[in-house]
């Protein structure tokens, strides 16, 4: 596989307002330059991109070409990251950019993360703007999201810093393929977020992802341990992949003995895309296994999620059994936690980030226009 994207097109350069320098890449012996952002390792020649299409190599450095600028802004519930304990019930601004550092043949934001095209980029918001935007719009967060923020973290931290200013949290939707040191900076920035585990085999992401499972096992263990920032994980279910019970039940062990059982575990359905449209969709039978698989694991907090399934999206306290979570689709019918979190049958303490009474921004999706400045962060 080759390490870069070697097209002349959409050329690097210093003069647009939208591109930056960026810390993380070393120089090698032979003139290429490094990016360390991710384990890919990305070597490129002057004029050259990474595979994740925003990073590449202008005057001697490594650049991000997307600094500022999104393919598209949307008022979400927060239950849609999917994050079900964290600020329950509240609306989130999700964006995200171009390109990723993953190659997934499955993709199922393909049009955004496989474009090779600046174009995609077609809303634009500097820091400041998108926490003042968040603010007046009643969102108690920001999320990256629909692409990979590790891509483009030196935008997402700055908007973070502008969101924590201004008393707003922020989600990173991930895959968690990064590298310690950026890794390290990016979620000190972080206020929760969800990782996309794709599966439980190293076969699975080097053949399906172009990737490897270990670094991303690294990236979990690392936010569950040495981090605050609240943890939710993800994972895809597609048919004939990764979806046998010998593997669920793997990935579950593993999540209960090194991450904790308390970690919330999101089993979503496939729908046939981007280069596997020919594998069928996942029947909501297999995320009812899945999550009877993970819960004879001892994992308290398993969600089934892409399918109808009330049961499978409702939150029950582990103590009392009591339904303190009723979820239908992105909809909250019935809370019974405190404004702290605690079960108000028994009172045993939710985990998870809890602020006040729940929201009712409910299942609504808005879209906005967005224009600003891109690197100054001004408004």
């Amino acid at each position: 596989m080759a390490d870069a994207d070697t097209t002349k097109t959409d050329a690097l350069s210093l003069d647009d307002p939208y591109t930056v320098p960026t810390r993380y890449w070393h120089s090698l012996p032979d003139g290429r330059i490094q990016c360390d952002v991710c384990p890919r390792a990305c070597k490129l020649r002057e004029g050259q991109r990474g595979l994740c299409f925003v990073r590449g190599r202008i005057a001697d450095q490594i650049v991000l070409a997307s600094y500022g600028r999104s393919s598209g802004f949307c008022v979400d519930p927060i239950e849609k990251k999917p994050l079900n304990h964290f600020l329950p019930g509240t609306p989130v601004l999700s964006f995200g950019t171009a390109g990723c550092n993953l190659a997934c043949r499955f993709c199922q934001n393909w049009d955004i993360t496989k474009s090779r095209e600046i174009d995609t980029l077609s809303s634009a918001a500097s820091p400041l703007t998108l926490a003042k935007t968040a603010a007046r719009l009643g969102c108690r967060s920001v999320a990256f999201t629909y692409n990979d923020p590790v891509i483009f973290m030196e935008y997402a931290i700055d908007v973070a810093k502008a969101c924590r200013e201004l008393g707003i949290k922020t989600v990173a939707v991930s895959a968690g393929y990064m590298n310690p040191a950026p890794r390290a900076e990016f979620y000190q920035y972080m206020d929760a977020a969800n990782i996309d585990l794709k599966a439980f085999t190293e076969q699975f992401y080097e053949k399906i992802t172009f990737a490897k499972l270990s670094a991303v096992l690294e990236t979990l263990e690392y936010l569950r341990h040495e981090t605050s920032v609240w943890l939710e994980v993800t994972t895809l279910l597609i048919p004939g992949h990764n979806d046998s019970d010998a593997e669920i039940a793997e990935q579950c062990a593993w999540i209960a003995s090194r991450l904790g059982n308390d970690v919330p575990l999101h089993f979503t359905a496939f729908h046939p895309d981007f280069k596997m449209r020919n594998v069928p969709r996942t029947p909501p039978s297999t995320l009812r296994r899945a999550r009877k698989i993970a819960r004879e694991h001892g994992l308290r907090y398993v969600y089934t999620g892409n399918v109808h399934d009330p049961e499978g999206q409702t939150t029950h306290c582990p103590e009392c059994d009591a339904a303190v979570v009723v979820r239908d689709w992105y909809r909250i019918t019935s809370y019974r936690l405190t404004d702290s979190g605690a079960c108000v049958n028994c009172g045993t303490q939710i985990p998870g980030v809890y602020d006040g009474p729940v929201g009712d921004w409910g299942p609504r999706r808005l879209p906005l226009k967005l224009v600003s400045a891109g690197k100054s962060g001004k408004s």
